[in-house]
């Protein structure tokens, strides 16, 4: 295609693109099918590809994630990202009132809800997106525009080029697509998001965009930081001039003539909250004036223009009519309160996770009482106490697994019971996705969704399975093809020859994670020997308690689990440790890395040290022997000059390994 016919389809596309998006992100109106969108996005992605002079600032592609960070840069806030005071009662917000009439006889108010997110600054220079950042401290924060350019609702352009322009807004979780990532968590088996704020911090700070971009994050914008070629001289103007820039801005945001009307606006938002997609934990009052703001100016921590009303969590009583108990991914069990519905935060809820025997235990819980429940975050349901005991016995977990009726285990000091089999049924699912899984055998294209369809289709009853799949009836399942099909079969084969270490992980036994597994691995250099390792040979690697052993013992004493490595060993997996120490060069020194190196990445600067029986720790103490630092080394090359420890450039440390 030629140069100008290719730069008028892509101004095409664009155009498209921005249309049905606004009408599905904002109007909540979509106009063509997912796939039809997709198929419009992937064209102008090829079409940028091809021709990356047509790649700008404002493209609807940065919204799937663009490349990935080592780190995050430092951006200094020219004006600063303060925090306001909390009040709790209606007493704190008409004192907030008198103070503020102290020095403005008349004021107006502004009362919009308090979402509950992470505070982010945005850039604009002649209407683009120039720039996103975190918070921070107030005064510096981190360059995030990569993952700030995924979030739908983030205008790449202004509808008019303001010569420049910084907002502040609040990145959120809506509760939607919290729930989503928590489930998806949790059939992998990682420890789920506690709350949707947590949720949006940690996806907005991901270093790969790609991730960001999955999670559905979302925006409101609730200040006007600075601006050239704009003049505005109220809050609710700023809200109402920014809405019309093309940004998501504050929810219901009213502006009242008295602190009385103020205190029913935050009951309002209050008996409402359970209507909005999204957390809220409070209310926001804010003195609408620009100039009367200058006046009354600002505390050493808070402006003395405005105040967050924060609402309590809510509490209920219910009947507890019985527990259910689910087995995990490792074969933990645990056990889940399901009681008599309730209402909290807007929505029903009837069942709570009760953890494990020992929180139960704690709490003295048994069916039949009338226990207190809240909602953690105003997200996830939580038995706080037991409010009246019906006299039936504490609850107790079963005997034996309630899935493969295998007899329950718990090592003495965990708090955790768990089925030894590695087969039970109830385990299948999260064993396969954890197996296949980037950090375990890293068999690209074996998603959740893929499993599932084999699995339902009888053909994967266990790991080793997984590589007697034939092309054609990986072809079969849906939205899969031959190439598809062939390209995971490779894939397959591929993880065959996967070092010894992912093999260990890829098995999900207990109490192992990745650093045990390739510290197992190193030990004893081949699953065979592993296998009839006792508890004492096990301790003898440092960080190996008694509990980590025992473990690996039990794990290799059920016969289910012999007999699945024994079918994985004859399908061509590799059981031998592929790393052979280099020699001893660097024997009893401990290193710690920071700052970003100029040729080596951090995992290989991490696996030639090891290579020569060096030691490498996150943290820098006394037992620290060298510390090797690159660029932007931070708080660790701060603490190695505070203790004396001896500093190493790259270039340094490679020439000690030759030594």
């Amino acid at each position: 295609m030629e140069f100008e016919k290719a730069k008028q389809l892509v101004q095409e596309l664009k155009t498209k693109i921005d249309y049905y998006s606004k009408l599905y992100y904002e109007q909540d109106d979509p106009a063509i099918s997912d796939y039809e969108f997709d198929k419009l996005m992937h064209q102008l992605i090829d079409l940028e590809e091809q021709y990356p002079q047509l790649l700008t600032a404002d493209s609807p592609t940065h919204r799937v994630g663009g490349k990935a960070s080592n780190s995050f840069e430092a951006v200094e806030h020219t004006v600063q990202m303060g925090s306001l005071q909390d009040v709790f009662s209606d007493e704190e917000v008409v004192e907030f009132d008198r103070r503020v009439r102290e020095t403005i006889p008349e004021p107006l108010y502004v009362v919009e809800p308090k979402i509950d997110g992470l505070s982010v600054s945005l850039e604009y220079r002649d209407g683009v997106l120039v720039r996103g950042s975190t918070r921070g401290d107030g005064f510096v924060g981190e360059d995030v525009t990569e993952n700030i350019r995924t979030i739908r609702s983030v205008p790449l352009r202004l509808t008019k080029p303001v010569p420049f322009l910084e907002v502040r807004g609040e990145v959120y979780m809506p509760v939607a697509s919290f729930e989503k990532v928590v489930a998806q968590q949790e059939l992998r088996e990682e420890k789920p998001f506690k709350n949707p704020r947590n949720a949006a911090a940690g996806s907005l700070r991901q270093k790969d965009p790609k991730i960001t971009a999955q999670r559905g994050l979302d925006i409101f914008v609730f200040n006007l930081q600075q601006a050239q070629g704009l003049e505005v001289h109220s809050h609710k103007e700023s809200l109402d001039l920014l809405a019309e820039l093309g940004f998501k801005v504050s929810p219901s945001y009213v502006r009242v003539d008295t602190i009385e009307r103020a205190v029913e606006e935050i009951h309002r938002i209050g008996q409402n909250r359970s209507a909005y997609s999204f957390d809220i934990d409070g209310a926001v009052v804010k003195v609408d004036s620009l100039a009367q703001r200058e006046s009354l100016g600002a505390t050493a921590k808070f402006p003395k223009w405005a105040v967050a009303f924060k609402y309590p969590p809510e509490e209920k009583v219910t009947t507890l009519l019985e527990v259910q108990v689910q087995v995990g991914r490792t074969g933990a069990l645990t056990p889940t309160a399901v009681f008599e519905p309730i209402q909290l935060a807007g929505t029903t809820v009837s069942r709570a996770v009760l953890h494990n025997q020992d929180f139960i235990d704690e709490k003295q819980i048994a069916v039949g009482d009338k226990i207190i429940v809240r909602k953690a975050g105003d997200i996830i349901p939580e038995v706080v106490a037991v409010a009246e005991h019906c006299g039936n016995e504490v609850y107790k977990l079963p005997e034996y697994c309630p899935s493969c009726h295998t007899k329950i285990v718990r090592e003495e000091g965990v708090a955790a019971a768990y089925c030894p089999n590695m087969q039970c049924p109830a385990q299948l699912m999260r064993n396969l996705i954890h197996f296949a899984s980037r950090n375990a055998m890293d068999i690209d294209g074996m998603g959740p969704a893929v499993l599932e369809g084999l699995v339902e289709a009888g053909w994967v009853k266990s790991p080793a399975d997984l590589y007697d799949l034939k092309e054609e009836q990986i072809a079969s399942l849906e939205r899969m093809g031959k190439k598809s099909a062939a390209n995971l079969l490779a894939a397959l084969e591929k993880s065959k020859g996967s070092d010894l270490s992912k093999v260990i992980f890829a098995l999900g036994i207990p109490n192992i994670g990745e650093k045990t597994a390739a510290q197992l691995a190193e030990h004893f250099g081949s699953m065979e020997k592993l296998s009839w390792a006792s508890a004492e040979q096990l301790m003898e690697i440092e960080g190996f308690g008694e509990i980590v052993a025992q473990s690996v013992v039990s794990f290799f004493l059920e016969e289910h689990n012999r007999r699945q490595i024994e079918l994985l060993r004859q399908a061509g997996v590799n059981m031998e440790s592929k790393k052979v120490k280099a020699g001893d060069t660097f024997l009893g020194k401990t290193f710690v890395l920071t700052g970003t190196l100029p040729t080596l990445k951090r995992s290989e600067a991490k696996e030639l040290i090891e290579s020569l029986g060096g030691k490498v720790s996150s943290s820098v103490s006394k037992k620290t022997s060298y510390v090797v630092a690159g660029e932007e080394a931070g708080s660790k090359l701060d603490k190695a000059n505070e203790l004396g420890i001896p500093l190493l450039t790259e270039a340094q440390l490679l020439e000690m390994s030759k030594a």
